[in-house]
């Protein structure tokens, strides 16, 4: 991205564990056969009221530090490796992503 948003910030250099972005269809899918990650597309973190939100379909996905998706808890019994939940649209139900452990991560082990 060239140009900064007027509002929020764009994050880029996610990836997810356990799904897929699908490129043609613009939604969370099923992983490729032997590909255990996929890097995410830029997303724009738009600050906004929750009602100002159109009500869509999608998964809240955990983004954490790194796959070790552990951490010390903290006083908002979050793990310290727990960054913020990002909601990516989907057409299947939230426990189906839950049940494969869906998570997007900051950085791939070596």
């Amino acid at each position: 991205m060239e140009n900064k948003p007027e509002d929020g910030a764009y994050v880029y250099g996610l990836y997810i564990e356990g799904a897929r972005w699908d490129r043609d269809t613009m939604l969370m899918g099923e992983s490729l056969p032997k590909i255990l990650f996929d890097q995410m597309p830029c997303i724009w973190l738009q600050p906004n009221r929750v009602e100002d939100f159109a009500v869509k379909k999608t998964y809240r996905c955990p983004v954490y530090k790194t796959s070790a998706r552990r951490g010390v808890l903290s006083t908002t019994g979050h793990s310290t490796n727990f960054v913020l939940f990002i909601e990516i649209p989907t057409d299947k139900s939230e426990n189906h992503w839950i049940n494969r452990g869906v998570a997007s991560l900051c950085q791939l082990d070596d």
